[in-house]
């Protein structure tokens, strides 16, 4: 029997106002907050590039929009509403 293939290394990333994503933190993720439009934008364009999955809320996605469908842009997942 042989165990799971090797983990993705890199950091997980959760962005969004912090009912969205708070909670993350108790994962393990680095949860930065931002509650406007402005704060989103900043802490995408701040990601580095040990960052592999980005967790979004809902609200930081709509800000988003097609940034996180760039073919540099990191996995991207979002939080239903």
């Amino acid at each position: 029997m042989t165990g799971p293939g090797p983990a993705a290394a890199g950091a997980v990333v959760a962005i969004g106002a912090r009912r969205d994503v708070g909670a993350l933190t108790l994962a393990g993720a680095e949860v930065r907050l931002a509650d406007t439009p402005d704060e989103v934008r900043g802490a995408w364009s701040a990601l580095g590039p040990g960052v592999a999955l980005v967790i979004l809320g809902p609200a930081a996605a709509a800000t988003l929009g097609d940034l996180v469908d760039a073919l540099d842009a990191p996995l991207t997942a979002v939080m239903p509403r």
